[in-house]
């Protein structure tokens, strides 16, 4: 079978829409194309129906009633909903949220803004595996936390956080628990009643659906939570959240969540399979390689990866027929290591070499062992070049090296 170059293997950053969720929306562009909003007349009725279809469709997946969810322009906006919206309504009761330093920006930048309006905010390491202690947690909470937002699965690593566990706490405690599920819904079962999630985030486009549509779960009992809006004028969406509804969006979302459902379980094997396989073949081939998190509490489909002694930005012009991400965020004209890594302890110089594989719905096993050949073929010119790894392998303790300018 000839594979189709350039491989995509980056499924955490944005996945391809599925062609059954481009079949569905297709009508609502043209035909179909009223505003769910029109309560006088067919094309309205006709969009009204297709959302409350796809509404259902994203409540089934995550064992939530209809009613509570809340359609938004993606994940960004409901984590920033979920956030400010509790911080604000809740204010009176109190002014602390726990969250963790491994979240998304998304988050951890939402959490900054309200530290400039007087919010107090707990960043709760998190230990070597990337998950947090669970007694950090029942610690940093006080008589004022109102809010722990910590997402089900973390973006870079695929780290599943102790979600279940943490529910409870929160419910013994009486606060609200957020969780950023953009990673995990329709990946991994998530669970809302399982789990005792009172706001979960979700986002069409890391689930094979259309870019620029999410949603925001909003538990409506035991306890309600009620949110102040972010965006106001029309009441649209109880209020929660206006402006007209993006039909063809929601449509997609919803079939998206539908195929996850459906496929969940016969998915997760494969992409575990082929995880496993990508693994095993770079490991089994090349020494001084780390990953990077728990193996056991993983995402099904990812794994990051070190390879020492090469430079991240190098291993991926080696390979740029192979869309991967490196442990590298590119801030300001210098790069930086991967805060998520740094919290985990990953070195500097391990940080810099890392690359996370994200493997999707549409990859195929030759695909994965073309993946593999390159890696290898390529980390091993790499290091062909590097003085310190021959150093390493005559066994040389780099650490304790002294390094001096040139010219002294």
């Amino acid at each position: 079978m000839a594979i189709k170059l350039p491989i995509y293997l980056d499924n955490h950053a944005t996945t391809p829409a599925d062609p059954r969720v481009v079949d569905a929306m297709l009508p609502y562009f043209t035909e179909k194309f009223g505003n769910s909003a029109s309560r006088n007349h067919a094309f309205g009725w006709a969009a009204e129906e297709a959302v409350e279809i796809a509404r259902a469709q994203i409540a089934k997946l995550i064992n939530a009633s209809p009613k509570e969810i809340i359609f938004t322009s993606g994940a960004t906006e409901s984590n920033n909903l979920a956030i400010k919206g509790v911080a604000e309504m809740y204010r009176e009761k109190g002014n602390h949220i726990i969250t963790q330093v491994t979240e998304h920006k998304a988050v951890l930048d939402t959490c900054k803004r309200l530290e400039k309006y007087g919010y107090e905010v707990t960043y709760l390491p998190v230990q070597k595996d990337g998950r947090i202690n669970l007694d950090d947690l029942r610690k940093a909470i006080t008589p004022k936390t109102i809010l722990i937002s910590i997402m089900y699965a973390n973006n870079e690593i695929g780290v599943v956080q102790p979600i279940e566990e943490i529910g409870k706490i929160a419910k013994e405690k009486g606060v609200f628990f957020h969780v950023d599920g953009v990673q995990a819904a329709g990946k991994i079962p998530v669970d809302v009643q399982r789990d005792g999630i009172d706001l979960l985030s979700i986002s069409a486009h890391k689930i094979y659906g259309p870019k620029g549509v999410g949603a925001l779960y909003v538990r409506r009992k035991n306890p309600r939570v009620q949110l102040s809006a972010i965006i106001d004028g029309g009441g649209h969406e109880r209020g929660m959240r206006s402006g007209t509804l993006n039909v063809t969006g929601i449509i997609g979302l919803g079939k998206a969540c539908e195929l996850c459902q459906q496929e969940m379980a016969e998915e997760t094997a494969k992409l575990s399979r082929l995880r496993d396989r990508l693994k095993e073949g770079i490991m089994s081939k090349l020494d001084e390689c780390y990953i990077n998190g728990s193996m056991e509490h993983r995402l099904p489909h990812n794994i990051n990866i070190s390879f020492a002694f090469v430079e991240g930005e190098s291993l991926l012009m080696g390979i740029n027929d192979i869309a991967v991400s490196s442990g590298s965020a590119c801030t300001s004209a210098t790069l930086e290591p991967s805060y998520v890594l740094k919290a985990l302890g990953v070195g500097e110089d391990l940080a810099h070499t890392s690359i996370r594989f994200g493997i999707g719905r549409f990859n195929t096993e030759e695909e994965v062992d073309y993946v593999v050949g390159r890696v290898v073929e390529t980390v091993n010119r790499l290091r062909e070049l590097s003085p310190l790894y021959e150093m390493a392998k005559e066994g040389v303790d780099i650490s304790k090296m002294k390094w001096t300018a040139a010219g002294e």
